[in-house]
């Protein structure tokens, strides 16, 4: 036996195993439960403006589809290829706007991956362990300081009183203004409200027209 025929030998007897029923529905199962405790610790720690149901379908469903993958290429050779070359025409368009959803995204196929390779214990223990500790995680809240925009409308020659008055705030920074023939709108980004006493006066005044403040995530 050439050592071409030792090679393509050992490739057949990698992918030599039988693909039951059983196995299947066993790696859906436990893809499944994993799924589910994924998405319950997404519901549970969303914190984005509205939360869609679509998305945490769509956990589910590509933790079972990858442990379906998995299983198939474990099984047989032939259809591993025709698989790669399936997916290999797939093109996913879909933005996704918080970078911690891509990473559901990612743990859920990873639990598939370990689901369609026969890992059942290890793929639920996982789960757990990365789920309670991204919940601990979540609870020390490494969130960033909140800040503000402040939109005002103004008469055009008011602007400049505004500006002195807002401008002696240290946390308070001019972003944009933009004027008309008889108007102006300044944009100011406030760190905190230690300016909202000098934006109450200023929201009084007879030349300020209209005053939004806004929370930046």
């Amino acid at each position: 036996m050439s050592f071409l025929d030792m090679i393509k030998k050992s490739v057949i007897d990698e992918f030599s195993g039988s693909l039951s029923t059983f196995d299947i529905l066993f790696s859906l199962i436990i893809a499944f439960i994993s799924a589910i405790i994924i998405t319950i610790i997404y519901k549970k720690t969303y914190t984005g403006v509205s939360y869609t149901k679509s998305f945490s379908l769509s956990i589910i469903l590509l933790a079972m589809v990858t442990s379906l993958v998995i299983r198939t290429i474990n099984s047989n050779l032939a259809l591993s290829l025709g698989m790669v070359g399936a997916l290999s025409i797939v093109r996913f368009r879909t933005a996704v706007k918080d970078p911690v959803d891509t990473i559901f995204m990612f743990w859920a196929i990873t639990a598939g991956i370990m689901s369609g390779a026969g890992l059942y214990l290890v793929t639920l223990a996982a789960t757990l362990i990365l789920g309670v500790l991204y919940i601990i995680s979540y609870s020390m809240n490494f969130k960033a300081t909140k800040k503000y925009l402040l939109v005002i409308k103004t008469d055009k020659d008011y602007a400049e009183v505004i500006h002195k008055t807002l401008d002696k705030h240290k946390h308070c920074e001019l972003k944009t203004e933009s004027y008309q023939k008889d108007s102006a709108e300044l944009t100011y980004e406030l760190a905190n409200k230690d300016a909202a006493k000098d934006i109450a006066k200023i929201r009084d005044k007879e030349e300020v027209r209209s005053i939004h403040l806004v929370s930046i995530d």
